[in-house]
């Protein structure tokens, strides 16, 4: 359900930042000390003295709330938005009467402090690739605008603006990954897969860039051939992984194309977005504001 009591003022959702951020007690965001006392307010957020460092700091203060002109019940409405209703920018500016380009700023400043992504594995993994639209949004052209990625047929690559984005499953941990690249090639399959705890099964289609694998005796390789309408054969297969790319497709979908330089932190934001997705409303939202501090 929507965390209503939570965002239905900038006051309540100063009580949840200052909640969230101080969990494990109060402490001066400059020098880390746990000296401090009241001093006075700000608007509707709580401040606090310093003893050790004599400065003043509220619940913002080092965030990237700190500044901001758009309310922070505004904010949070926005972030939630996004990342539980994949609602697109346009529609949030709409929604919340802020205007487009503040909001897309906070919003990818938002995304980009987002974790980045440790890949783990320790399982059985499969690997695919699946080319999303990325292209020059949002830069100054200085040359005339050409076709979009996927008005082509075939695989893309980073120069056409249709990169490759590479999904990993781990089975033995069932954790999933997505990780964008700016080339589908060998040397980049070597590298998404150089985290392996121990050698372990390893699940592709019969896409050239994995064919080296065949013959590394580091690797046992199993593959299924699309091209000959096999999709599984035995515990063989990268269903898991096509269904995941199924999911970043759609992920990206409302935002109509985004740039390639941000490519990154949107997959980040989807991660997020499905670690939240069975959260209910309320723990989806301090989530959040906890990943973001």
């Amino acid at each position: 359900m929507f965390p209503f009591e939570l965002l239905n003022s900038e006051a309540s959702a100063a009580n949840l930042l200052q909640q969230v951020r101080w969990r494990d007690g109060l402490y001066c965001p400059r020098c880390r000390s746990a000296s401090v006392i009241k001093h006075g307010s700000y608007r509707e957020y709580q401040r606090y003295l310093c003893k050790d460092c004599d400065r003043t700091f509220n619940p913002k203060t080092g965030t990237i709330f700190a500044h901001a002109k758009i309310g922070l019940d505004k904010l949070l409405f926005a972030f939630y938005a996004l990342l539980r209703f994949n609602t697109s920018i346009r529609q949030l500016d709409a929604e919340i009467d802020v205007s487009y380009r503040s909001l897309r700023r906070r919003v990818e400043q938002f995304a980009r402090t987002l974790d980045a992504l440790a890949i783990d594995l320790v399982g059985p993994v499969e690997i695919d690739e699946v080319y999303v639209t990325a292209g020059l949004k949002g830069r100054e052209r200085d040359q005339e605008s050409r076709s979009r990625g996927l008005s082509k047929r075939g695989r893309g690559s980073y120069v056409e603006d249709k990169p490759p984005v590479f999904t990993l499953v781990d089975r033995g941990s069932g954790q999933r990954y997505v990780v964008p690249a700016k080339s589908a090639d060998e040397s980049t399959v070597r590298l998404l897969l150089a985290d392996r705890q121990q050698e372990s099964l390893t699940y592709t289609d019969r896409f050239r860039a994995y064919d080296p694998l065949e013959d590394d005796e580091n690797y046992q390789r199993k593959a299924v051939i699309h091209g000959d309408g096999e999709y599984v054969d035995g515990d063989a297969h990268v269903n898991t992984c096509e269904s995941h790319a199924s999911l970043v497709r759609r992920w990206l979908s409302p935002h109509r194309g985004v740039s390639k330089d941000k490519l990154t932190p949107y997959l980040r934001a989807f991660r997020l977005r499905r670690r939240i997705l069975r959260k209910p409303g309320r723990e989806a939202l301090k989530e959040i504001v906890r990943t973001v501090l």
